[in-house]
């Protein structure tokens, strides 16, 4: 009989092999395997005794921290469902995704309290509410804290082949645009399978010391809460995303591996304090989330001194699909190199990419022809919750339809060009919304942009460039979009430049180009001819 495939199985395994081993650090806590181990069984008993019934979705509402890392195993020995959520939504935002994934049980820090009292009455169907973090005084809250709630619970931990690798294990939602989100169900299968993708991909290795700087409640971190346990390496817990404290953790517990948005990078980047600590340690980061652009990569190992990869995936996938290291035998000089590495890279074992056209046919691995990048791998969902239509239109003849619009070179290498829905289409012409932000960001003046379209008498549209500039540094539009047309056909320029103070952003850190397009679309941007910082 096959045992089933289950990420619990990996904390196992760690605790096994490594059970002296610092497993996470946060804060002034330094916890073992074997601790760590013995702690999500305990909670998942906990679970089980306070009403935990299988299949019960048991939501998180916690910035990152060692109990949420526990959750992540708790939660499945128990036999529940783990649902991560988003601490940047709005109370009414957070009530429709509980109250839609119907969810039992709610662990919150103290510092959402405010916002679960205000929301408790929109969802009656939560029986139990435990505080992580303090005392509870409120009589809504369950009468233990979190510390105390695991007292509730024994070492008795569940027989692996009770698990059926295809049932839920972890609901994500998705944020929605002009919709309500939708719920990414990941298997028990989806979630071990994506773990050891990954870790083949990116070398994972005991001696890995990796800093949690993106969201655990954004799709598993992107999946270091499997795949650094697996490999018995150490979680160093970042609880909100601040450089300087970036810095310090880096320095003081040697971490060698770190992920980032292209905006984290840019701010760890830009920050004045960095050169007052030793960052030695870091061998290598990873940039994801969005498009990364050559000029980025370079800066990162010329002023981090590490290796600088970029990688492509989504929430649907578990979310890696790829990784851009330089594949055995190319032949690349130093700008291809930076290029090849800005990309999204070549598909992980176990997962296969394509670019589609309409008609659902392969294009030509060129670097040229756009389509749509569609996927097919170990980690694609089971679906979105409660919504059939909306899983059938995802998910068409086996492959995950992303909704990226992407190119394919001859070595097998990905370039997200844009969303589709970012598309700009001016006279015609499809102009990449990317394409234009990275020649904007080669200017040594700008930290960071976005390009958004805007109406044209002439053309349809046209794509206008919304920029912000690095402390300190000055720029023209003229210079800007002189800029431009020395690096981009003449239809891709943009028609104008606004300067502003901050784009806006998600919890994990990408530019909310949405927000950006309906204030523009209502006549409410400025038009600035100049900046200074």
């Amino acid at each position: 009989m096959n045992v089933p495939l289950t990420p619990v199985r990996f904390l196992r395994y760690a605790q096994e092999q490594f059970p002296s081993k610092l497993a996470v650090v946060c804060g002034e806590e330094r916890r073992t395997y074997a601790q760590l181990g013995e702690r999500a069984v305990r909670l998942g008993s906990a679970l089980r005794s306070a009403g935990l019934e299988p299949g019960d979705r048991v939501a998180f509402l916690s910035s990152n921290c060692h109990r949420f890392l526990e959750a992540y195993y708790g939660v499945l020995e128990g036999g529940g469902v783990l649902l991560p959520l988003n601490f940047r939504l709005t109370a009414a935002e957070l009530a429709y995704v509980m109250r839609d994934a119907g969810a039992k049980f709610l662990f919150l820090e103290s510092q959402f309290l405010e916002t679960a009292e205000s929301l408790r009455k929109e969802v009656s169907m939560i029986e139990t509410f435990v505080l992580l973090d303090d005392q509870p005084r409120a009589n809504w809250l369950h009468k233990f804290n979190y510390e105390e709630f695991l007292t509730g619970g024994d070492l008795c931990r569940r027989d692996v082949m009770e698990f059926d690798e295809d049932a839920l294990a972890e609901l994500f939602y998705t944020s929605g645009t002009s919709a309500n989100p939708k719920g990414v169900m990941l298997t028990h299968r989806n979630i071990y399978l994506h773990a050891i993708s990954v870790a083949l991909g990116n070398q994972k290795t005991s001696d890995a010391i990796e800093i949690h700087t993106i969201p655990l409640f954004h799709a598993n971190g992107w999946g270091i809460v499997h795949t650094l346990t697996m490999a018995g390496g150490t979680h160093v817990m970042l609880h909100r995303f601040d450089p300087v404290e970036v810095f310090r953790l880096v320095e003081r517990e040697r971490v060698n591996n770190c992920n980032l948005v292209p905006t984290t990078a840019a701010a760890i980047l830009n920050c004045p304090e960095r050169k007052n600590f030793d960052l030695s340690s870091l061998k290598k980061v990873l940039i994801g989330g969005a498009a990364a652009s050559p000029t980025l990569v370079r800066e990162v190992e010329e002023k981090l001194g590490c290796q600088c990869i970029a990688g492509y995936g989504l929430t649907e996938a578990s979310p890696v699909l790829t990784l851009s290291p330089g594949k055995p035998g190319l032949q690349w000089g130093e700008e291809e190199r930076i290029a090849g590495q800005a990309s999204a890279g070549f598909a992980l074992p176990g997962a296969e990419i394509r670019v589609v056209d309409p008609d659902g046919k392969n294009l030509a691995h060129d670097g040229q022809t756009m389509g749509e990048v569609v996927a097919r791998s170990d980690g694609v969902m089971k679906g979105y919750w409660r919504q059939p239509e909306a899983t059938a239109a995802a998910l068409q003849a086996g492959w995950l339809h992303t909704g990226d619009m992407g190119t394919i070179d001859k070595d097998g290498y990905l370039l997200i060009v844009d969303r589709k829905k970012d598309i700009i289409i001016s006279g015609g012409e499809n102009i990449s919304s990317l394409e234009i932000e990275k020649a904007l960001a080669a200017h040594p003046s700008v930290y960071e942009a976005a390009v958004i379209p805007i109406p044209d008498e002439r053309w349809g549209e046209a794509p206008k460039a919304l920029v912000v500039l690095r402390p300190g540094l000055t720029a023209t539009e003229t210079e800007l979009l002189a800029f431009c047309r020395s690096r981009l056909a003449h239809y891709k320029v943009p028609k104008s430049v606004e300067f502003i103070e901050a784009l806006p952003k998600t919890g994990t850190g990408k530019i909310l180009k949405r927000e950006l397009r309906k204030k523009h679309a209502s006549g409410m941007g400025e038009h600035n001819g100049a900046h200074r910082a």
